[in-house]
């Protein structure tokens, strides 16, 4: 490494110069990073598979629809959330002979509830639906 006079008195300069140094680590550092082979990590994750075993079937014939007091939706019994909902009326609307869906909400659910999931229903253009329980309220009016 060169040293050079700051004065010109003679006297060495006290300070190295580092330039060609740090520019001879650079060019290291990235010959290191160019021949470093590329890390192929595989994590193995284990994913749930769908299996007919945990979802209701959708009967051909007809499926009830149930909202209970505490506003959970129940397909032909098993619990369902709205996206779910969706999907199985897809599938019921596509159907050869469309099946019927009884729709029977509980009378003490929330009416903003039922009006959700009947929302869902007419967005999903199902032809046949019923009100299953209706005739209890009969004799109220």
């Amino acid at each position: 490494m060169a040293m050079s006079g700051g004065k010109d008195d003679g006297e060495p300069m006290m300070e190295m110069n580092t330039t060609p140094l740090i520019d001879v680590m650079l060019v290291l550092l990235i010959m290191f990073i160019i021949t470093i082979p590329i890390q192929t990590h595989a994590v193995k994750v284990d994913l749930p598979q769908n299996s007919q075993q945990n979802q209701p079937l959708i009967d051909s014939e007809k499926n009830t629809l149930t909202i209970d007091p505490q506003g959970s939706t129940y397909w032909n019994g098993a619990p369902i959330d709205e996206v779910t909902l969706r999907q199985y009326l897809d599938r019921t609307v596509v159907m050869a002979p469309q099946p019927e869906l009884h729709f029977r909400p509980d009378p003490q659910a929330r009416y903003e509830k039922v009006d959700q999931v009947l929302a869902i229903i007419k967005r999903a253009n199902v032809s046949k639906l019923g009100f299953v329980g209706n005739e209890q309220y009969r004799t109220a009016f």
